[in-house]
């Protein structure tokens, strides 16, 4: 009976490291706390996350980062201590850094500024189409020309009009810029509530991330 009881404990302690193994390094579920991201994202809404940190971004992308150093204040940490950080946000245990999905607006060595004459957010010069924008929302009504370094990221709300994003920290000592090293993962799709699953991405192996973590599935 002892022998089966510690077979048990084993076995579900080798369950839940597999799990957090794979919630930490490969694909994540994450909750939207806020309304900043409407219409493409509701508070609420539960976010199928690749954790494959910032590469192969694309404008346009949905990303989830770690605001240290951004957002919010600078914490310095080893590599240990970054370890415990990520897997103290993935349990949600208090004093854990928060995170944050916004959308890649500019990339690395880009300029980007607001706004151009016909009010469209400007690229290196060239009017952004953002078509994820509700009817008759504003690119945005704060100005603002942002060069970006290397490994830097601009990012923004898609409810422009009430969210916190990078123009919301243009004073602080970071900018408002978000270090390409602080991105945890790419958003997926949206996995839950069962009304609202979609794929959010265009890459071809974002449906088998999918079909294999979501509940209940995405068509």
């Amino acid at each position: 009976m002892l022998r089966r009881l510690r077979a048990v404990v084993v076995l579900v302690v080798l369950a839940l490291l597999a799990t957090t193994a794979v919630r930490l390094w490969v694909v994540d579920l994450a909750v939207v706390p806020s309304a900043s991201m409407e219409p493409t994202l509701h508070p609420g809404d539960r976010l199928l996350v690749r954790r494959s940190g910032a590469d192969g971004l694309r404008r346009g992308d949905l990303v989830v980062f770690d605001g240290t150093g951004s957002f919010d204040p600078w914490v310095e940490r080893g590599p240990l201590r970054a370890a415990g950080a990520r897997l103290g946000a993935l349990l949600g245990l208090p004093g854990a850094p928060r995170e944050y999905v916004k959308r890649v607006v500019g990339l690395p060595g880009e300029r980007v500024t607001c706004c151009g004459a016909g009010g469209a957010l400007l690229v290196d010069g060239e009017p952004l189409p953002e078509p994820y924008l509700a009817p008759g929302t504003a690119p945005s009504e704060v100005g603002f020309d942002v060069r970006l370094g290397p490994g830097q990221l601009w990012v923004l709300g898609d409810a422009r009009e009430v969210a916190e994003d990078s123009r919301a920290h243009l004073g602080d000592p970071g900018g408002g810029v978000v270090p390409t090293a602080r991105v945890l993962g790419r958003v997926v799709a949206v996995a839950w509530p069962p009304g609202r699953t979609a794929l959010l991405g265009d890459r071809p192996d974002d449906r088998a991330d999918v079909q294999g973590h979501a509940p209940g599935g995405l068509e």
